[in-house]
This record gives structure tokens, sequence and C-alpha cells, in this order.
């Protein structure tokens, strides 16, 4: 099945996640990037592309208890696994500390979170690995001081052992002046704690936050920002193994969102076009959808004679749900006619408020670099979740 069967085929929106752009964008990060820096991927920015990507990726973050399941499902090796995220249930955690079978890493995000792998550890009589995450001045990860006072207890737990750092530097972060400073911060601290309390970390987890261009106009050389953050890598002091985590800026080009046209009406002077998707499918960084321009097109239309000015809304009963604004489309469109919305593979598929409404989801399918074209979901209807259960 191509993609031409597949817009046959479906009367409804749907995704489509092109495994060969994936692992084109894989490799152009890892050839422009330092040969000490590996890539560890935020399951959270897409779980549909792990397995396709297994053999290229070396850690795969995981910040819930149903991205490890999907994992797991996947048969993911554990020992590729970071179980992060800010809160992490004891009863979970306890499920993987006691399962001789778990080898992944885990991240301290509080004291509380350390003192219970301590216990765990000492419980079930395993060894386990962590990384302790250091604050960005944010929910996440613990301070400087907590860092070591951390590192200092942990010397009396032989069970547990802190293998090293991480930092969570944010999202979109365009300015690489600000990584630079943010990575001489970061290397002064790693270089402390080796001098002063002995402690040399095998490696330091790192999130980025590269930025991805999702809208008209917008200007970004990548081919620079890479070349200069690889400076300030390599003019770092720390020269053990650096692991980069990015989520969106591996995942958002290979993915796109394809949604029909079902009604156009002119409105006191504004022309409307609504299709059968909106924003609970369709979801782009600070919902700035309808501020800016996203890179989108009409399929089998591309290049034609430009028409009128469209704002295209979702099929959602909400004045919020507005794909774009003021948007100038081909002059012979139609109803029937489907808009393609570029970069739709980090977090469109997750972020969206699926449930509203209870309309269904979107079918998800994978175009294969030898051309072959899986359903790795079906569309799935969410009315059955929103429906009070009276018999149980």
């Amino acid at each position: 099945m191509n993609i031409e069967n597949i817009l046959a085929t479906n009367k409804n929106a749907f995704y489509v996640l092109d495994t060969g752009v994936l692992k084109a964008r894989i490799n152009y990060l890892k050839s422009r990037l330092p040969k000490c820096v590996t890539i560890c991927y935020a399951a959270k920015a897409n779980p549909f592309v792990v397995k396709e990507i297994d053999d290229v990726i070396e850690k795969f973050e995981l910040c819930s208890p149903g991205e490890v399941d999907i994992c797991k499902t996947l048969n993911i090796a554990t020992k590729k696994m970071v179980i992060s995220g800010v809160y992490k249930t004891p009863s979970f955690i306890e499920s993987l500390v006691k399962d001789e079978s778990f080898w992944g890493v885990y991240t301290i995000e509080s004291l509380s979170q350390y003192r219970l792998l301590v216990e765990l550890s000492n419980k079930y009589e395993r060894d386990v690995r962590v990384l302790v995450r250091l604050t960005n001045s944010s929910q996440f990860g613990v301070n400087e001081q907590d860092v070591e006072d951390i590192l200092k207890d942990i010397a009396n737990h032989e069970r547990v052992k802190c293998i090293g750092i991480q930092f969570f530097s944010g999202t979109q972060k365009s300015s690489v002046k600000k990584l630079r400073r943010e990575l001489e911060h970061l290397d002064a601290f790693l270089l402390h704690l080796r001098d002063d309390l002995g402690f040399e970390a095998e490696y330091f987890e790192y999130g980025g936050g590269f930025p991805v261009a999702y809208f008209e106009n917008e200007e970004f050389d990548e081919e620079a920002y890479l070349a200069e953050f690889s400076d300030a890598v390599n003019a770092m002091t720390f020269k053990a193994k650096i692991t980069l985590e990015l989520g969106r800026s591996v995942v958002a080009s290979c993915g796109k969102y394809y949604t029909h046209v079902v009604d156009m009406k002119c409105n006191k002077g504004i022309n409307y076009m609504l299709v059968d998707g909106g924003m609970h499918h369709i979801v782009y960084f600070g919902q700035q959808m309808a501020m800016k321009h996203p890179l989108m097109s009409v399929v089998g239309k591309e290049g034609e004679e430009a028409g009128d000015v469209w704002t295209i809304c979702g099929a959602l009963c909400s004045m919020n749900d507005i794909l774009a604004k003021q948007v100038t489309l081909p002059k012979n469109i139609e109803i029937g006619d489907v808009l393609c919305f570029e970069n739709a593979g980090a977090y469109c598929l997750m972020e969206g408020i699926s449930l509203f409404l209870s309309r269904d989801l979107p079918a998800v399918y994978m175009l294969r670099e030898n051309g072959e074209t899986l359903l790795v979901r079906e569309a799935f209807e969410t009315a059955a979740l929103n429906t009070p259960q009276y018999n149980k």
C-alpha cells in the first residue's frame, strides 16, 4: 500500500510516519555531532517509531509506566532504558527493581526518589544504576547541594551506583550561546564533583532541546547551530561519554498529517474551511498554528494557481480549534480535497486533546524505506473511554 492507496481508502484524517526520513535525520545529526556524543531518544515525542530506530539509537528515555510497557512489548532491551520522569510511582519502581530481567538506569529527581531506590535495592538485593538529575530551575531534578549530598551518601550503599549526571535544558532552544553557557557551568560542576568529592562520572546526559522550524519564513541555520554546539561540547573539560537526549529534533520531520476538507463557507467576509481533523490531532510547539502559517499543502494541487485566503478550522465545537489563519490556497480547492501538514512526527500524535468531544483517533501508517506501508494503529473510537460504566 502506498500513499495514493492510503488516500483512496481513508475518508478520515490520518498520520504517516516515514522511517526513511527518520533514519536519515538520525544519521544527519550523528554526522554533525562530536564522536563522543550518542543519542538518547525521548519516547514521549512519538512512541510509534521506537522499534523502527532501535538499531540506530543507543538509549530511550521513558517517563511513564506506559512508555516502559510499550518498549517491553516491542522487545527493546532493558539495558537501553532510562527510567525518567519527575514522578515515579513507588509501586512502578518496585516492580522494576525486583524484576531480575530489568537492567535499565533510573534518574533521581528528588531525595525521596533516591531514598526509595536505596530501600528497594536492599529489599530485593539488587544492584541499581542511577543518574542524578540537576535541576534547570524548574520542578525537575534537584539542587547542586542535593546532588552533592546524594553522592556523599551513596558511598554507604554498595547496591546503588551513580554513573553520571543528567540535565534537561528545555525545548526549542534556539540560542547556542545559552547552551554554551549552560555547558560551561555543567562542565565546571562535573569538574568540582571529580576534584572535590572524588566522583568521576561515567557519562553525562544532556537534554539540549534542539529547535524545529514548523512555520513559513522561519529562519534557522541548523548547520551553523550544530557546528557551534559541537564546538561547545569539544571545549568541555569533561571527556567521558556524553548522551544527548532528543525527541522533537529527531522525529518531527518524519511525520505528515492528512485531513480532509469537509465544508467551506464565508462568514462576514472571512472564508472558513472546515476539516475533519483539528487541534486534537495536530499540535505544534506552543499552539502557534493559528498565529503562524504551518508548512502545508493541498495534496495533488501543489504549485497550482493561488486563489482565496482561508482560515482553516477543525471539527471540534471550540472557537480555539483553528489550524491556520489567512492562508492562501489553490484557486480550485474544493470539498473532498486533502490537506497535508508537514513536520507532524513529534508530539502531534500524543499531545492533542484526544478525548474532547469523543471523536475518533486517526489511523497511523508507517512508510518504510523499502516502500512497504504498515498500518500500525487503526482509527480508534474514543466514545467508550468517555462512557460511564454503571454495571460494574
